[in-house]
């Protein structure tokens, strides 16, 4: 990875964007999108929509990440001036005590740096210390005296992880926000590669996404408005490659083994069986994750939207998910965005996603069942079949 993307990178990750507060990342994404796209627009949820016009006539392709992190709630604000608030997303109180955050108060020109308090543990009983301090039990220390504190923080205002990008070990970064700050670095990298050619033979939006971490609104909309043929959903899944992890329960998903391939019924056999053809047409390391049930990320919208739409996800390896500390392979990063870039170009115009109907994707393209291909429409569509 370039020095000159490592830095957009950084730079998305360490700019906050609390479920509901994703405007500065939506700004940043528009700015470095307009260059590259052809139209770029912003819905009414906050979503940006960055579109590429297809040099022929093929099915058309949404790629989404979601912009939104996972962060914490101003509930209320104490006469001492101590702020308790309540979970934005899956957080867990557990790992709460004790870290510093950045409280985005409505009346402050800068993030306040904040605390997370707890009592020590020579003031906790014995028993208390067997269990996690509950979420509305913890306050956010400012260091401020009460009256300033009030005077700049509202009920409503929310606070981020205080902590940023670093690069360690062998090409592994760590930050908080790769949940799915990642996803927007790589839909940029691949609208930039489709802008500069040759471009798929449909049209191509990059739907920045607002709001999955609550239940992937931003997604519902977004599909439903760009009305995609296919619709890749891009997010993090848990690594499972480090102590503790049950591997017969949750796979073999490892950090630097490539991109991550979903498999299961919130996914169009035929977009799967393509992207794994787009990876070893490419050469690409690739794994393959079972989701036997409604995935918990922008493809479950995606999949329902109107009429239904063919969807695929991928994901990249993540350890230690929902913390400040979640860490990827770069490698993984670079390697999806080739593999992105293979399947958009691989859609060609005859393709049918309907199940049992369309061609059975390869390496080397795609091998029409028998009379698919001539009797099915056009992707998602059987209308010449009738």
């Amino acid at each position: 990875m370039k020095n000159k993307q490592v830095k957009l990178l950084k730079r998305l990750l360490e700019t906050p964007s609390a479920t509901g507060t994703e405007a500065a990342v939506a700004a940043l994404v528009r700015a470095h999108a307009a260059d590259a796209a052809d139209e770029v627009d912003t819905d009414v949820m906050g979503s940006v929509h960055a579109r590429l016009k297809g040099s022929g006539a093929g099915p058309s392709l949404m790629l989404s990440a979601h912009m939104d992190e996972i962060g914490l709630m101003v509930t209320y604000v104490s006469d001492d001036g101590f702020l308790s608030v309540a979970a934005v997303g899956g957080v867990d109180a557990a790992i709460l005590p004790g870290l510093r955050v950045d409280v985005h108060a409505s009346n402050a020109f800068e993030p306040l740096r904040g605390v997370v308090g707890r009592k020590p543990i020579h003031l906790i009983e014995p028993d208390e210390r067997k269990s996690v301090t509950p979420l509305d039990k913890l306050v956010i220390d400012l260091g401020l005296p009460a009256k300033k504190v009030k005077k700049l923080v509202r009920v409503g205002d929310v606070a981020t992880f205080g902590v940023g990008f670093e690069r360690f070990g062998a090409n592994m970064a760590v930050s908080r926000a790769f949940d799915d700050k990642a996803g927007v670095w790589i839909g940029l990298r691949v609208l930039q590669r489709l802008a500069k050619g040759p471009r798929p033979t449909g049209d191509f939006v990059f739907a920045a996404t607002v709001q999955e971490e609550i239940g992937v609104r931003g997604a519902e909309t977004s599909a439903y408005s760009v009305r995609p043929d296919v619709g890749l959903a891009f997010d993090v899944t848990h690594a499972t490659d480090y102590p503790g992890i049950d591997r017969t329960k949750h796979g073999k998903i490892v950090c630097g083994g490539g991109p991550v391939i979903a498999r299961g019924p919130n996914i169009n056999p035929e977009v799967f069986e393509r992207l794994v053809a787009a990876a070893e047409a490419e050469g690409l390391p690739y794994q393959i994750e079972a989701e036997p049930g409604v995935t918990g990320t922008d493809a479950r919208a995606i999949q329902m939207a109107r009429g239904g739409i063919a969807t695929g996800l991928v994901s990249v390896p993540l350890r230690y998910m929902h913390t400040p500390t979640e860490v990827v392979c770069l490698d993984d990063l670079d390697a999806t965005v080739d593999l992105i870039v293979r399947f958009a170009r691989d859609l060609d115009e005859g393709a049918c996603f309907v199940p049992g109907m369309g061609g059975v994707a390869t390496a080397s393209g795609i091998e029409g069942e028998a009379g698919a291909e001539s009797e099915a429409g056009p992707a998602g569509s059987e209308t010449a079949a009738g």
